[in-house]
């Protein structure tokens, strides 16, 4: 040890141990398609799935919820606005009313007006994404949300 050190050599030996130890294993989080028409569903899940991205799917806001109770790994939501029963926004109404409020969400639509897509804007969704679908784009959100390099 040198004057001009501020470790001692216990805490130097310490430090680097510490940065010898692996990091430890972070989940892989995935996505959680809610997409009520099941050829849409499914290519987006295959979409995802050739860039290496794991996704759970949802017909409905109703199997949504239920996937992100019993799925720890979700961390992003991608969600159609127009479905049967629920729609888009009543899912992410009631996920930014649950501890998951935290978490992003994608919606996409075919047919969206100004006034859904300011109720969006206002419930912190990442993007309001209009139907075809840029895929570029949607990858590119995603895996900036996800951290994926």
């Amino acid at each position: 040890m040198t004057e001009h050190d501020i470790l001692s050599d216990a805490e130097r030996e310490a430090l680097s141990e510490v940065m010898k130890a692996p990091a430890p294993v972070q989940p892989v989080q995935c996505v959680l398609i809610v997409e009520d028409d099941q050829f849409a569903r499914d290519l987006l899940s295959e979409l995802l799935q050739m860039h290496g991205i794991p996704s759970i799917k949802a017909a409905s806001a109703r199997q949504a919820i239920r996937a992100l109770m019993t799925e720890k790994t979700i961390g992003l939501i991608l969600t159609d606005l127009r479905m049967p029963e629920r729609d888009g926004l009543h899912l992410i109404r009631k996920v930014r009313s649950s501890q998951w409020a935290n978490l992003p969400v994608i919606i996409m639509s075919g047919d969206a007006e100004v006034r859904d897509t300011i109720a969006a804007m206002h419930l912190s969704v990442v993007d309001f994404l209009l139907k075809p679908i840029d895929t570029d784009q949607l990858l590119k959100l995603i895996k900036r949300e996800l951290r994926i390099e």
